[in-house]
Formats: structure tokens, C-alpha cells, sequence
């Protein structure tokens, strides 16, 4: 058995010894791979792996009377250092608090943190459910949730975190805790989009939502559509509100096989309506390739998934639903992917200007389902979420793409402020680069309401200087 690192010391002491992993063991170097994103890969001094809320307890309690750094994980796809580990500290591994549980009495699921979103909708999938989770299969449940979290079921039921009828937390006292609307309501307002600034939660309890099968999957388009699929993007989002069951991802994107830009689209009826009007403009656009089929949300989880195991870089911004921004953007897009292809000629990178609708009605549903933190409903006219990122193979080719990604974002935000009401104020922390202040754009009011919970929930600031990854409400400007 490997010696135990003097930082795991202290979760040996509590009982944890057989839950901590090291260095050198098989299991540690899984759990490393196991992140989405190589940036993210720092190595912790050990990973502990709890099995119950309890036995997080047991994990916080130990490093906080320790005074021994610490970082959380559920599925590790946030692609930044230091977002979900910690370097030469101890790792809290949500990965065996994975199960899913559907109360059909009650209409609800209990999901644990450590699931991904495929393991999810595979499981309710069995009970013809599903909950307003992540559309990407491998990203964990957690840390989408926490985030606010961008569903198939926005245009219906709000943001994921609006689906959440209660969360199991452990406080940084090794209290655990259920916050619901009745019960330490504050706690449970400010984890709507408030992140990992207040505790570790054990179990999210979601509302199940009756869905059988979809109308779904990725189109391929030729670059020379650009043009025509900018405004396609932008009357289908004006157009939200009048079908709120079909989804809409276009990407202008750089991809190997193609060796040249192309569009790529995945489009989503959840009301299993083959072919809705909502896409008339985008169907009749010429195709190189097609998947779109009836299906499920289960089944469509398992394929769309962003490729693992590259270096990750991720800006964001939400501007308004303008075609002029949106061609800008892809311009600068193309001049990005040219400045790759001298630096990489091969090719073998990854890039996507990457565009969602974002209509009032979005932030008009979390307010009707009792409101979170992130201050969306303050937005009234139609915007697009645009997520700019690049993914290469090499630490040498992120430091030559990180810069010019940034530059490619900031750009596109002045272009957007010369348009009147072209910036939009909200920053979508699960999209943003460590550099973004995604918490600060919620708006006075939530920034002084989360400050407020974690003051009282975190007296000592645990979640604050401890555990210092991911977006804390202590590093937010006055």
C-alpha cells in the first residue's frame, strides 16, 4: 500500500484511510484521467472518495481542523486549473455519490453530485422521465446545477437549477443540512447559480419531467451558409417563445475531419415533433450531414459529447440577438482558426464560435419558478449566449491559443457596446474562463444576497480560502 501523504493525515485520523488515494496507485492516475480537460489536470497531494454525506462530513471536518486545502469534484468538466482540483492539495472525489433514484409518487429524482448527466437520463430513461439536466452526456451533475445550468427545457421550466426541489448539503462544520423552499430558504436561493461558495451538496432532488422521445441530432453545413444561418440563428430565437419545445445549438466550428470551417447545429424538439416550423429556415439550408432522427434525451447524451483529453480554453459572453454581432464574431472566428493553422499545421485542433439563444422568456421562467441568483430575469430583450473556445493537443499550443482566444472575446464584447443594447450584462459562469467574473454580473442585489448566505452558512470562509477553486463570491468587486 502506498504511504499516505501528511496532507491525508488528518482523513486517515477520521476514518477515512481506505478512501484516500496517492500518488503512484492505479486508482489515483484514473481518477486523474478521468478529467474532461488535460488543463485541468494538476496533481492533488492525495484524493479522498467519500461513499455518503457523512462521510463528506467526516472529509471536511478533518481538513478544516487541519487547516489543509481542499478542492471538489463531481465530474471534472470544467476545463480550467483549479477550477476542480488542487495542486499538492486533497481532491474531495464526489464520484461514488452517483445514485439516481426516481419517486414516482412524488415526481421527483434523487440524483447524487458524482453522476454524470448520460448516467441520469439513462436511469429515469427506464421510468419514461427525465429532469432539465445537461445536454452534453459527460458533464457531471454537480457542477452544471451549481452553475445555473443551460437545458433542453429552459424555453419551459427555467434553467436546471430552477428544477431543484431540495439540496443535501454538508456545511464547512460538518453539518448536513436540506435547504428547500421551507427550509434554510436562503441557502437554497443562493445555490441556484451561487456555485461552491457555501458547502458541498450530497443530492440534488429534481422535478421529473414526463418525456419519451425526441426529435434530435447534429447537422453538418458548409461555411458558405454562414451567412444564411446567422439569420436562421436569429429569427429562430426571436421565435422561442412561440415554440418552446425546440432547442437550437449552432456552432461555427473548426474540426479536423473537415480540415476547413464548417456549421455545425444540433436541434432538439423535446415534444418528440418531427420537423417543427421552427426550423423550417435551418432544414432548408444545404446539408453535408444529417443524424437527426426520433430518439431520447438519453440516447442523445450518449452521442453528443465534446472530445476529451485536449488542452481547453472557454470564453463567454450573452449579447444581443443581432446578426451584425454574431457576423463579427464569426469573422474573427475565421482569423482565429487561420492564426491556428500557422501555428498548427497539421490541423488537429478544435475550435467553435459557439451560439445559443437566450430570450427573455428564459429569465422570465426562473422568476415564475421562484427565482435564482443569477439575475437573468433582469434581461428583457432576446439575446444569444455566445461561448468562444479552442481545443488543441499540447500545453505549447494553449499558451499560443489562450491569448488570441481572449482577444477574439474581447473584440467581439467592443463590437457588441458600439450597438445599442448589443452587451448583455449576464456572464454564464459554467461556460467562462477563470479570468471572467461571471458572479459579479448578477447583479447588485444577488452579489449582496450571496455574500449575506455565505457569511452565514461559512462564518470562517472555508469555502472561501480553503477550498479556493471555482468562482468565489469573496473575490467579487464591491
Amino acid at each position: 500500500m502506498t504511504a499516505l501523504p501528511a496532507q491525508a493525515e488528518c482523513l486517515a485520523a477520521a476514518g477515512l484511510q481506505s478512501q484516500v488515494l496517492a500518488p503512484g496507485e492505479a486508482e489515483y492516475d484514473a481518477r486523474q484521467d478521468s478529467y474532461w480537460s488535460n488543463s485541468a489536470k494538476i496533481r492533488p497531494a492525495a484524493i479522498v472518495r467519500p461513499r455518503s454525506a457523512d462521510e463528506v462530513a467526516a472529509a471536511v471536518k478533518a481538513l478544516v481542523a487541519a487547516k489543509q486545502p481542499f478542492a471538489v469534484r463531481s465530474g471534472g468538466h470544467t476545463n480550467w486549473a483549479g477550477s476542480n482540483n488542487i495542486e499538492g492539495g486533497v481532491t474531495i472525489d464526489l464520484g461514488l455519490l452517483s445514485a439516481v433514484v426516481y419517486d414516482a409518487a412524488r415526481e421527483t429524482a434523487d440524483i447524487g453530485p458524482g453522476c454524470r448527466w448520460r448516467e441520469v437520463y439513462a436511469e429515469l430513461h427506464k421510468h419514461g422521465r427525465v429532469v432539465a439536466g445537461g445536454r452534453e452526456g459527460n458533464v457531471g451533475v454537480a457542477g452544471l446545477i451549481l452553475g445555473g445550468g443551460n437545458t433542453f427545457f429552459t424555453a419551459r421550466r427555467g434553467f436546471a437549477c430552477d428544477n431543484v426541489v431540495s439540496y443535501e448539503v454538508v456545511l464547512a462544520d460538518g453539518r448536513v443540512v436540506v435547504a428547500d423552499k421551507d427550509n434554510h430558504a436562503d441557502l437554497f436561493l443562493a445555490l441556484k447559480g451561487g456555485s461552491n461558495n457555501f458547502g458541498i451538496v450530497t443530492r440534488f432532488t429534481m422535478t421529473a419531467i414526463p418525456c419519451d422521445k425526441v426529435w434530435g441530432g447534429m447537422a453538418f453545413l458548409p461555411k458558405d451558409v454562414i451567412p444564411a444561418a446567422t439569420d436562421a440563428l436569429v429569427a429562430f430565437t426571436d421565435n422561442v417563445a412561440n415554440d418552446p419545445d425546440s432547442n437550437l445549438v449552432a456552432m461555427f466550428t473548426h474540426m479536423p475531419d473537415f480540415k476547413s470551417v464548417v456549421v455545425a447545429t444540433l436541434y432538439a424538439n423535446v415534444a418528440g415533433v418531427e420537423r417543427p416550423p421552427a426550423y423550417d429556415k435551418w432544414l432548408a439550408l444545404p446539408e453535408i450531414l444529417n443524424t437527426v432522427k426520433m430518439t431520447s434525451v438519453s440516447e442523445m447524451a450518449f452521442e453528443y459529447n465534446i472530445p476529451p483529453q485536449m488542452h481547453d480554453i472557454w470564453f463567454t459572453l450573452t449579447v444581443k440577438n443581432d446578426a451584425r454581432i454574431l457576423a463579427h464574431a464569426s469573422a474573427l472566428h475565421d482569423q482565429l482558426v487561420a492564426d491556428l493553422v500557422s501555428f498548427i499545421p497539421a490541423q488537429d485542433f478544435v475550435t467553435q464560435c459557439l451560439f445559443q439563444p437566450l430570450p427573455a422568456l428564459f429569465g422570465q421562467n426562473s422568476a415564475a419558478a421562484g427565482g435564482n441568483v443569477m439575475g437573468v430575469e433582469r434581461q428583457t430583450e432576446n439575446g444569444v449566449l455566445f461561448l468562444a473556445t479552442a481545443m488543441v493537443k499540447t500545453p505549447e499550443q494553449e499558451a499560443f491559443a489562450y491569448p488570441k482566444v481572449k482577444a477574439w472575446v474581447d473584440a467581439v464584447r467592443e463590437f457588441a457596446r458600439g450597438i445599442e443594447g448589443g452587451l448583455l450584462e449576464w456572464c454564464y459562469l459554467n461556460y467562462a474562463d477563470k479570468s471572467q467574473d461571471p458572479i459579479g454580473s448578477y447583479g447588485e442585489g444577488n452579489v449582496k444576497l450571496l455574500r449575506e448566505v455565505a457569511a452565514r452558512y461559512d462564518p470562517e470562509g472555508v469555502f472561501q480560502t480553503l477550498c479556493p477553486g471555482g468562482f468565489k463570491i469573496s473575490a467579487v468587486g464591491l
